[in-house]
């Protein structure tokens, strides 16, 4: 039997992009190819210091009800912060930038039969509409299943509907965490940590090929000069779960720092060598640390 599970995100909201200029306005702001953004595709993607550090993540498709205007699902305890800096490149283009907090949910969608039971192929961003919003394949990976972007006030009933039973949000916090896979501010240190550590190139946020953007510069230099010396990787926790911010220690020399957790499995920053040596356990605060290493990482 299926065991489909939907969780409604209120950690995420929703800007919505309109105007004449919004693809070439977005384009040249963030990490992925906003070309690449079409009805049955949706994106995820980051925007970036100048200094090619992280600002925001957020996933992007296009409006069901408008294909001429672009969802930004994001943090929705920073929208304000990204509408303000979005508006801060508007100068003359036609561009409008609304908080849709109000009108739309965002929901994760998980679980076995999770991409049939909404009609959509195994592809990562794979799009259509559902249920007066629309649902698409998580971009970033295809085990962490699907999300949408439904009417607020409809979606818990519209999900029901399609077979999936209410999640509780440990439930999707393991499994994220479980794949190595960011949650955003929690895990990226705001205008401080670099993608590439993080697994955007991996996790298809970044695009090589679309030219400029705000930061690509040094993020392209970091990845072809080989600079990347510690990565984003899911730990076993032995003991109580560090608080995030909590340095990660190894033969009394610090290998990294704790990042988001849920019960026994957490997300650190490490040191690649530190990983790689053979020296003592991984500590933070009382607990130890075992490192793994995900299937999609290349590292």
């Amino acid at each position: 039997m299926d065991d489909r599970k939907a969780l409604i995100l209120n950690t995420r909201a929703v800007l919505r992009v309109s105007g004449a200029d919004s693809r070439v306005f977005l384009q040249g702001m963030i990490s992925n190819d906003i070309e690449k953004l079409k009805p049955a595709r949706a994106l995820w993607a980051a925007f970036l210091t100048p200094q090619g550090k992280f600002l925001h993540e957020f996933f992007l498709t296009l409006d069901p009800r408008d294909a001429d205007a672009i969802l930004i699902d994001c943090e929705a305890t920073r929208r304000g912060d990204l509408k303000r800096r979005l508006s801060v490149y508007k100068l003359r283009s036609q561009v409008e930038i609304e908080d849709t907090g109000e009108r739309y949910a965002v929901a994760a969608l998980f679980g076995a039969g999770t991409a049939a039971a909404l009609s959509l192929s195994e592809n990562p961003g794979a799009a259509m509409p559902f249920a007066g919003g629309l649902a698409y394949m998580d971009p970033r990976l295809l085990d962490l299943g699907a999300r949408a972007v439904l009417p607020r006030g409809e979606a818990g009933e519209a999900l029901r509907r399609a077979g999936f039973d209410p999640a509780m949000t440990a439930g999707y916090e393991r499994l994220r965490i479980s794949l190595g896979v960011p949650g955003g501010s929690r895990d990226l240190e705001i205008e401080r940590s670099p993608l590439l550590e993080n697994g955007f190139d991996e996790l298809n946020g970044e695009d090589w090929d679309k030219g400029c953007f705000i930061g690509q510069e040094l993020t392209a230099r970091t990845k072809y000069r080989a600079l990347i010396k510690k990565r984003l990787m899911p730990v076993e926790i032995d003991g109580p779960p560090p608080a995030p911010g909590t340095p990660v220690m190894r033969d009394g020399k610090e290998a990294g720092v704790m990042r988001s957790s849920a019960a026994n499995l957490g997300l650190a920053l490490l040191r690649l060598d530190a990983v790689a040596s053979a020296g003592g356990p991984l500590i933070a605060g009382d607990a130890e640390l075992i490192p793994r290493k995900p299937a999609w990482a290349n590292y």
